[in-house]
């Protein structure tokens, strides 16, 4: 599938307010966390993403301005543990997170068992706050057939997730144009209230417009605003500024 897009300013503008300036490596301190805010402020984001423990450390940043705090759940692995994702999850809203990306049980799903797929999902959705999003990672690198990424898509939607992402970016596959478009169908289903968050591996300004343009074309030109899209990134906030 061809999907990289040619980024001009107007495209670049769009991509940077839909942007989830993203650090999520082992090595990551307060001070890694502070530098991604401040950038992320600079250039109006629409979230900051950290590991829980950063939380307090960056919620204060964002207090003055529209930007969201995202953090992640059962990550990256994604784990079984219902009970323990749901807790983990509402920890972190109660520590200040807006949204939370949480991943399915991904060796469930490898397994066929979708039902667990719901359950996690339903029980993160119980735990989130009015106002919290939940961003649900099906780490369609792993799943890979289109049939299962979809099955995983549509449970996670009747569960009630509000986004469907992508990956972790922490497996060898992450984003691709085909997993996006399969859940791109997944969000059409949904009438467009489910949204889409592309993650991994994301770093080129012309792969991220691709990813724009599938949405714009799948969905419609007003559909991709930042309630609704999100590309979850570290590097690609530079060359969006470049072609800005």
């Amino acid at each position: 599938m061809s999907f990289e897009r040619v980024c001009d300013a107007t495209i670049a503008g769009r991509l940077i307010a839909c942007l989830d300036l993203t650090s999520l490596n082992d090595e990551d301190d307060d001070a890694t966390a502070v530098r991604l805010a401040e950038k992320g402020v600079a250039s109006d984001v629409a979230a900051i993403c950290v590991w829980p423990r950063f939380i307090e450390v960056v919620k204060p940043l964002l207090r003055a301005t529209p930007i969201k705090l995202a953090t992640v759940t059962n990550f990256p692995d994604g784990s079984d543990d219902v009970a323990g994702t749901a807790e983990a999850t509402a920890v972190a809203f109660a520590a200040g997170a807006d949204e939370v990306d949480v991943v399915i049980p991904v060796d469930a799903a490898l397994a066929g068992d979708i039902g667990l797929v719901e359950e996690l999902v339903e029980a993160c959705v119980a735990a989130r706050p009015p106002g919290g999003l939940l961003k649900v990672i099906l780490e369609t690198g792993r799943l890979e057939d289109p049939a299962r990424i979809t099955a995983a898509a549509r449970a996670a939607v009747m569960a009630g997730a509000d986004m469907l992402k992508t990956s972790t970016g922490k497996t060898s596959v992450g984003a691709t144009p085909e997993a996006a478009a399969t859940l791109l169908e997944a969000c059409a289903e949904a009438d467009g209230r489910v949204g889409l968050k592309v993650s991994g591996g994301v770093r080129m300004a012309e792969q991220a417009a691709g990813y724009l343009a599938l949405a714009d074309q799948r969905l419609g030109a007003d559909w991709a605003r930042p309630a609704t899209f999100r590309i979850g990134a570290s590097s690609l906030l530079d060359e969006l500024l470049r072609a800005l």
